[in-house]
Formats: C-alpha cells, sequence, structure tokens
C-alpha cells in the first residue's frame, strides 16, 4: 500500500465569495482558548516559531497545518504532519476546502472556522458557546451542567417530581493515553460521548464533568429508572470498539447514580453520585452502583 499524499488541484472558487465576507478561526480547545486569527492569506500552525499559531504542543508538528485564501475560497493543507490534520474528525489527505462550522484539529487542538458578511457578531456568538459547551466533545460543559441542575432541582421540589444524576468515570482512562497517545485518548472521549448521547433524551443533559468524567441529569427519572439507564450506557460502552490508528481499542465505564431527597440541594445530589461513583470503581470497575441487579 503506498504512502504517497494524494495531491489535489485547487480548482478556481467564485472570486470574492469568502473574502467579502470576512473568515477566520477561533480555537475552541487546547491553550488559547477563544483565540481569533483572521484569515487574509494564510495561517500557519505548528510548534515553530515562525508559525503564525505558534504552540508548544508534543503531537504537533513544527510545520503541522495551514490555512489559505485562494481565489476566494479557504482551504486547509497539512503539511506532513506526524499526527495529521482532520477536518470534522476525518483525516484529510492534503488539502480539503472549507465551509463554515468545520471543525480543525491539528494534535490535540481544536480550531472552528467562521466565514460570514458579520464576522463579529459570529465571534461573539461563539464565544458565547464556548461559555456552555465543551469544544473537544461538544456536549454541555461543567458551568452549564451546574446552572441546568439548579433549575431542574428547583423544578422537581416545586412539582414534587423526581430527579436523576449519574456520574460517569471511563476507566483506566490513563493507559489508553500512556498506550496510544492522547490523540487517542480525546478521539476515546469523543467517541464515547456519541455513545452516551444517543441515550439521553431531549429533556434531559449530557455534560462533560472534568477530564474522563461525564454527568447526566436525569429529570422526571427516579432511582429504579436512572439505574435502569445507566445500566444501557454501561453495556453500549463495554460493546463499543474503534479503530485508531491501525488499533481497535475498547473502553468501559463506571456509574454512579443518586436521587434527589426532600432535604437534597444540588452539592448534596453530587456528593451522593460520586460516592457511588467510588463504590463502583473500588468493586472492579465497569459496574453501576448502588448495585440492584437490573
Amino acid at each position: 500500500m503506498t504512502t504517497e499524499k494524494t495531491i489535489i488541484t485547487i480548482p478556481a472558487g467564485t472570486q470574492g465569495s469568502q473574502e467579502e465576507q470576512n473568515a477566520c478561526i477561533v480555537q475552541i480547545y487546547g491553550d488559547g482558548l477563544g483565540k481569533r486569527y483572521p484569515i487574509k492569506d494564510e495561517v500557519t500552525i505548528g510548534r515553530s516559531e515562525t508559525s503564525t499559531i505558534a504552540v508548544d504542543v508534543p503531537n504537533v508538528s513544527r510545520k503541522h497545518a495551514r490555512i489559505f485564501l485562494d481565489q476566494g475560497q479557504c482551504w486547509v493543507e497539512d503539511l506532513g504532519s506526524t499526527n495529521g490534520t482532520h477536518v470534522n474528525d476525518v483525516e484529510i489527505e492534503h488539502i480539503q476546502p472549507l465551509s463554515n462550522g468545520d471543525l480543525i484539529t491539528t494534535g490535540g487542538l481544536v480550531f472552528k472556522f467562521i466565514v460570514g458578511g458579520n464576522i463579529e457578531a459570529l465571534y461573539h456568538e461563539e464565544i458565547y458557546r464556548l461559555t456552555i459547551l465543551d469544544g473537544l466533545t461538544g456536549v454541555h460543559n461543567k458551568r452549564f451542567f451546574l446552572e441546568f441542575l439548579e433549575r431542574e432541582l428547583a423544578r422537581a421540589k416545586r412539582h414534587v417530581r423526581p430527579l436523576s444524576l449519574a456520574m460517569l468515570d471511563l476507566d483506566h482512562f490513563k493507559k489508553i493515553n500512556d498506550t496510544y497517545g492522547h490523540l487517542a485518548g480525546d478521539t476515546t472521549l469523543k467517541r464515547v460521548t456519541h455513545v452516551i448521547q444517543d441515550r439521553v433524551r431531549r429533556d434531559e443533559l449530557l455534560a462533560r464533568y472534568g477530564g474522563e468524567e461525564f454527568a447526566v441529569v436525569l429529570p422526571e427519572t427516579d432511582l429504579q429508572g436512572a439505574l435502569v439507564f445507566a445500566e444501557v450506557v454501561r453495556r453500549q460502552v463495554e460493546e463499543f470498539s474503534f479503530a485508531f490508528d491501525e488499533q481497535d481499542i475498547r473502553v468501559t465505564v463506571s456509574v454512579g447514580v443518586a436521587t434527589l431527597g426532600p432535604d437534597d440541594d444540588a452539592d448534596a445530589l453530587i456528593r451522593e453520585a460520586d460516592t457511588q461513583l467510588y463504590r463502583a470503581k473500588s468493586a472492579g470497575r465497569n459496574r453501576v452502583f448502588p448495585e440492584t441487579g437490573v
């Protein structure tokens, strides 16, 4: 199998289409979160000090990628990097056109491509998104989770309705990073997030609580229903596998579940779910606690 890169000829675009609208990339994951880089001619990314975006990140090559404007169209080009350049989680062969909203991943950094007539408004909209969403996985962040939980807790107490919380932690996640590298770890987080998200209903919330730990708020769900949900997610993650750099990666999760008591506040509910999560991990991982045999 050949390892040569496929060279794609750049076709002439519609003159001025993106030039007139303005374009930029915004860093949405990694150090430099929220920084904006206008694309007037080209923007280069790498560890080299001559790069427009010079970073000290081991899995980013010295000259990793460039985003450039040609004939009114923006393109991203991989500069022969070791770990590749990805657009929307798909590795590009050499060069690829960009569309508004595309996510560009170089090593452990993620950038969002934005183009439009009112670039300032689009940029500030993206900055707002960064305050409520996790840039890597795309689900809500801890800040939004805490606000959502407080609202649901108040509603549950007002209407005397059940409310449950599940805390999930990927088992032996450090081993994945150590064995396959941090890019594999990031990809694992994203893939597992998708598996969990598929089980979350519209009135529920999945959030990245921190590192490899996630939280799911389950309104209108009692303890038994929350345990059923948690067990289904645990089994689906256990059965899930994906290929990364020709390696088959599998992962499991431990889950702790708690249900709102009459005197509980948000902190008490989180503490109880964390306690149950600790019990699940102490019992050997890949378990749901409290155990009920569901």
